[in-house]
């Protein structure tokens, strides 16, 4: 009780990954056990900003840095903040968990906890003992004896209480202690006999353990969700309960000595590779390269990723890999197994979104605003398909910073729809006016040429760039994406935070866009991808946008990846298009007078990209600097791919290192740094504007 002071100071409060991090003004209330924060000093005496119960709390320092710490309430809310220096972490976190101790202790005092399960690990005793052991019929799970204490028959189960959740907190605390003990159990077995750590029925009751306490977590925030809408009220008829991310940190997990890199095997490369031998990125030009598209082919390699053999044979390795990983932990600086890689580069993924050139070029005939977002959004809803590999979910290769991917498609001009949704190779007299002339009075080509390229900008935080255009269409489309992925048990999550811009010249317009988050799921078994999360279209000078929701499968009942959205006029409120159905299978739209138009993406036709050979390839184009892993995956041999990864990775820490001790910043080649985001260096919109401005001036 000596230490219960109230205390309050300005701390740095993680809001979402699109605004970051924000200084606010934070009061520990410890006679109401409240921690609640304001934007400022001078807001103090308004209502603040938000409010914890600390009863039932954890407070956890984080393994980030010395100054960050989380707060995470019994209600399944969490803050994430950051103090100035280690000493004042302390302090907080101190006072927090004194307060928390208190305010817990009193309500446990009032609210006895229920008996808790028995768990008990036989003694492991001496190598020899009979405790260790194992006869041939004894399987590795029952060497562990876990008892469960059953409900008198005939009772019912009461309904849950406000109180009785503090109880349910205190019995899942009781459970992390419990599997963080089994961990530790398990580790300590020798590493050879009938025993070991590394014995494939013990790898997966560490995996699974993990799981379980992250779907205890989802249930435990399920109650709170029953609780709240008995208060307000039932449930409505038909709703759902989705599988939610975890709301409660498994703060105290079990931390492993080897939490920071995880490679596939112990052996080293034997030799120094090829890929070693590259000059640095700093002696070579970094000087934009004009990529001709006649010197590009058409793509004949067709890497489809349904093998599922050395996903099979390497069990054991994912499930030391899982039983290692916390969750919520970010995979960025985790180096994953490579037989878990596509055969391709994330860059040369993003291309692969661009696979209906048709459908792109299209957009800029509508003849009306609302035409054009419809085919937008057609447009949009369609690329995700072409973009995955098979049906089994794959990584691509994380991209070496400095990598770049060239690509194009040709397009014949009979094959792009006009305003009238007819295919047709003329287009009325002021499209005519906007294709290039050739200056040698020749005839134009009848195919239209979408040229792209990417880059990796960045590797830590790991953001891409890439850009599109077709300049006889006046269009292109700039992006940028910072790739986040994290640990969520039994799947992989990815969020691409970033922005994309769609500009169609001709019509002075600019779209746009967001994309959806992306779940790796059942990663133990068979492996498969869903898209989740809300994304949005806007076009500020036409005022029409588009919102679409991509929903994961929901716990009980509900579809595999569906997808909603409608495309409205905002200064009427007026929807002008519902689109349902399934990214990777039909799509209805349905249009306001009345007219549905269904796209089967399996029968859609997909255009092969046109791509330079290997020996035309800059030194640091993807398929050229990834070429000895792809060939090693296609041969089958993951040891062989492993030490080429492996090389290119130990190239590009060293390289990161050097700068890092020169003071020297990275020079990127094709995009520059814009606020927050990244442009193309030579946009459409920017040649095109010089020469509308040259051709004024000869006037």
């Amino acid at each position: 009780s000596d230490h219960m002071e109230n205390i309050c100071g300005y701390l740095m409060k993680y809001t979402n990954l699109v605004t970051g991090w924000q200084y606010r003004y934070f009061v520990l209330n410890n006679d109401a056990g409240l921690l609640e924060y304001f934007v400022n000093e001078q807001s103090r005496h308004l209502k603040p900003r938000g409010t914890l119960q600390l009863a039932g709390a954890v407070i956890s320092p984080s393994d980030e840095d010395s100054h960050t710490f989380t707060v995470n309430a019994a209600s399944g809310e969490q803050y994430k903040l950051r103090a100035t220096d280690a000493k004042e972490r302390q302090h907080w976190v101190s006072r927090l968990q004194i307060c928390t101790q208190h305010h817990t202790e009193a309500i446990g005092k009032n609210n006895p906890p229920l008996k808790s399960r028995s768990f008990s690990l036989a003694s492991q005793g001496s190598a020899n003992s009979p405790g260790v052991q194992r006869r041939p019929s004894q399987n590795a799970v029952s060497f562990f004896n876990v008892g469960h204490h059953r409900l008198p028959t005939g009772k019912r189960v009461p309904i849950m209480q406000p109180d009785h959740l503090v109880d349910v907190r205190e019995m899942m605390s009781q459970a992390e202690g419990q599997q963080r003990d089994l961990i530790r159990s398990i580790e300590c077995l020798p590493a050879s006999g009938h025993l070991t750590s590394l014995d494939q029925d013990l790898l997966m009751l560490k995996a699974t353990s993990m799981a379980t306490m992250n779907c205890l977590n989802d249930c435990f925030h399920i109650l709170q969700l029953q609780h709240a809408s008995q208060q307000k009220g039932s449930l409505p008829a038909g709703t759902t309960i989705s599988w939610l991310e975890p709301k409660i940190s498994l703060a105290n997990h079990f931390k492993n000595g080897a939490a920071q890199n995880f490679p596939a095997e112990i052996n080293k490369p034997a030799s120094v590779r090829e890929e070693q031998s590259i000059a640095e990125p700093c002696q070579l030009t970094r000087e934009p390269e004009e990529i001709n598209p006649d010197e590009e082919l058409e793509d004949i390699s067709d890497d489809k990723e349904d093998d599922l053999g050395a996903v099979e044979e390497q069990r054991s390795v994912i499930l030391h890999l899982l039983s290692q990983l916390k969750l919520g932990m970010d995979l960025t600086r985790v180096v994953l197994p490579t037989f878990i890689l596509e055969k391709r580069s994330l860059l040369e993924m993003y291309a692969d979104f661009m696979s209906h050139p048709d459908l792109f070029i299209a957009i800029t005939n509508g003849s009306s605003p609302e035409e054009r977002m419809i085919r937008f959004v057609e447009y949009y809803l369609t690329s995700f398909h072409e973009g995955r590999k098979g049906a089994i979910a794959k990584k691509p290769y994380n991209p070496i910073i400095g990598e770049t991917f060239h690509c194009s498609w040709r397009m014949p001009k009979s094959n792009v729809a006009t305003d009238a949704g007819a295919t047709s190779s003329a287009h009325c007299p002021s499209e005519q006016g906007t294709l290039p002339k050739d200056p040698d009075g020749q005839a134009e080509p009848d195919f239209y040429t979408v040229k792209f390229v990417a880059e990796q900008v960045s590797h830590h935080p790991p953001v891409s760039g890439f850009y599109a255009e077709c300049a006889e269409r006046n269009m292109c489309v700039n992006a940028h994406v910072w790739t986040k992925s994290k640990f969520l048990g039994m799947s992989i999550g990815v969020t691409m935070v970033g922005e994309g811009v769609l500009h169609l010249l001709e019509h002075g317009e600019e779209y746009t866009f967001s994309l959806p988050c992306a779940y790796a799921r059942s990663i133990l078994t068979v492996p498969w991808v869903e898209l989740g999360g809300k994304v949005n279209i806007n076009c500020a000078k036409t005022g029409y946008s588009a919102s679409i929701n991509f929903h994961t499968k929901p716990f009980y009942g509900g579809k595999l990846h569906r997808v909603t959205g409608e495309v409205k006029q905002n200064m009427t409120n007026t929807v002008v298009c519902r689109v349902q159905g399934e990214w990777n299978s039909v799509l209805e739209f349905t249009y306001s007078n009345g007219e549905t138009k269904y796209v089967d993406l399996t029968k859609l036709s997909v255009t092969r990209k046109r791509v330079r050979p290997l020996e035309k390839q800059g030194p640091f184009e993807s398929r050229r600097l990834w070429q000895h892993v792809t060939e090693s995956l296609r041969d089958g041999d993951i040891d062989k791919a492993t030490e080429h990864k492996r090389a290119l990775e130990e190239r590009q820490r060293n390289e990161e290192r050097l700068r890092a001790e020169t003071e020297t910043p990275w020079c990127t080649k094709y995009f520059l740094k814009d606020g927050d985001g990244w442009v193309y260096h030579k946009p459409l919109w920017k040649t095109v504007s010089a020469a509308q401005t040259q051709q004024t001036d000869s006037n």
